[in-house]
């Protein structure tokens, strides 16, 4: 029994070509039928807008109710990528820092990696909360858990190497509670879900919900996996169920951001290296709770998700601004994650990034008058431009360059925003007269014509 690929929310006007569609549909297909699965549910979105989207089987197996892009799936460890912003968040309002130390803010827990490391899974912290949970099935929560967690190994030295931790993101959701003073999961809708209109992403499932399935690996036949499993507080971990439509609309954030949820400075942060998974390979690594896949010439963020019965995934390509989201019912589909990768690069080649067009702005502030231009420093030639109200600087190369951008913190003095040189001060040196006559930038000097470091 199969989904129509025309069920859902409508599509963009700017729908995947019909080539595209049949391929994407092969895919999803082929994949449902190889692995198997009970249902497949996929979608591609360019900037939040459903463009490509197929279901095919069943949300239950024993009903044959057939699965819609409507019903919910488990979205396991996704739900990291929604805990991490709340964070975030708190650290833009000022009530944390990332360097702060664990017990800081939670008293009585041993545990002093940062929260930095935390959301990078660079903490050293064991990978479970104690207690043998996934064959218990008990987890516990509020202070009981926070007791239970003293116990808790450090693995490894925090900051040597990455080790994924259902722990510490559960500490951080114990962190936004406490900080915050609500429980996350209030948090998280107040903050996080409404204003983003995720109506179908919540905490407990919701009419409809597929229900999840271990697939027999030698016979045609299913097992149902709990179908209500509370997990506690590991809910900050993986608690979350939605659907394409919702987390569609959750990938675009990654590449426009609402102001009123983050800042998109503070998004792309989230999507800066902080810890490599495979150093061999060198194509998944980890930013600030996001996961962060190279493929080819393209990095994607996102982040897949397991929990009993589910497999998910969804990433988001920020230069492009399209994305691929893949819900399953089965706890043992293996590919899921290379699929929602296929889906996602044919997404970002259909749909190349647009050049944004010229126009007419505001002229340089009187202040940067003899500033821009051209300079020079350690031998090589820098431009200095005003392009989009702001003042950016770029080296004269053939190498692809990330352009410096600079705010301005008083008179004279800018602060690099962007490029390798993130952070540091650019300062403005006149003469007698007001004159421009040199800059200084990472404290090298730079002047309009080049000369030795002697200045002979």
């Amino acid at each position: 029994m199969t989904g129509r690929p025309d069920q859902g929310p409508p599509a963009a006007s700017a729908a995947a070509p019909e080539s595209l569609r049949a391929e994407l549909s092969a895919l999803v297909r082929g994949a449902q039928s190889e692995w198997p699965a009970p249902s497949v549910s996929a979608a591609v979105a360019r900037r939040g807008e459903i463009v490509w989207g197929e279901t095919v089987g069943v949300a239950n197996a024993e009903t044959g109710d057939e699965a819609t892009p409507d019903h919910q799936y488990r979205i396991g460890s996704i739900t990291k990528t929604f805990t991490a912003v709340a964070i975030m968040q708190l650290r833009d309002a000022g009530k944390l820092d990332l360097e702060d130390p664990l017990d800081w803010h939670l008293d009585g827990v041993p545990h002093k990696s940062t929260i930095r490391r935390m959301l990078s899974h660079s903490s050293g912290l064991q990978r479970e909360p104690p207690g043998d949970v996934w064959e218990t099935m008990r987890f516990t929560e509020g202070d009981e858990f926070l007791r239970s967690s003293a116990e808790a190994e450090q693995v490894l030295p925090p900051g040597s190497h990455f080790h994924y931790s259902n722990l510490a993101f559960a500490l951080l959701g114990e962190v936004v509670a406490r900080v915050s003073g609500r429980p996350w999961e209030q948090y998280l809708g107040e903050h996080v879900l409404q204003p983003l209109g995720l109506t179908r992403t919540s905490v407990r499932k919701q009419a409809p919900a597929a229900q999840g399935y271990f697939v027999d690996p030698y016979a045609d036949s299913v097992h149902e996996e709990p179908a209500d499993l509370d997990i506690g507080a590991t809910a900050a971990a993986g608690a979350l169920w939605s659907t394409p439509a919702d987390l569609a609309r959750w990938a675009a954030f990654f590449s426009d951001p609402n102001p009123d949820v983050l800042s998109g400075d503070t998004v792309e942060e989230m999507q800066t290296f902080q810890t490599m998974v495979d150093i061999e390979a060198w194509k998944l690594g980890f930013g600030l709770g996001l996961q962060l896949f190279r493929e080819g010439e393209r990095i994607f963020a996102g982040h897949g998700g397991a929990m009993p019965g589910f497999l998910a995934m969804v990433v988001a390509s920020r230069k492009e601004g399209t994305g691929a989201v893949l819900l399953t019912n089965s706890g043992a589909a293996q590919g899921v994650q290379d699929l929602a990768l296929k889906l996602a690069v044919k997404a970002a080649e259909a749909f190349p990034a647009e050049p944004e067009s010229w126009r007419v702005r505001d002229p340089a502030p009187p202040e940067l008058e003899g500033v821009l231009g051209r300079w020079w420093s350690e031998g090589g030639e820098w431009v200095f431009r005003w392009k989009g109200g702001e003042l950016v600087a770029k080296p004269e190369t053939p190498d692809p360059v990330v352009p410096t951008r600079f705010r301005r913190e008083d008179a004279d003095r800018y602060r690099a925003i962007t490029g390798s040189e993130r952070g540091e001060q650019l300062r403005i040196l006149r003469g007698d007269d007001g004159s421009v006559t040199r800059v200084y930038f990472a404290t090298y000097p730079f002047t309009r014509t080049p000369e030795t470091f002697s200045g002979e």
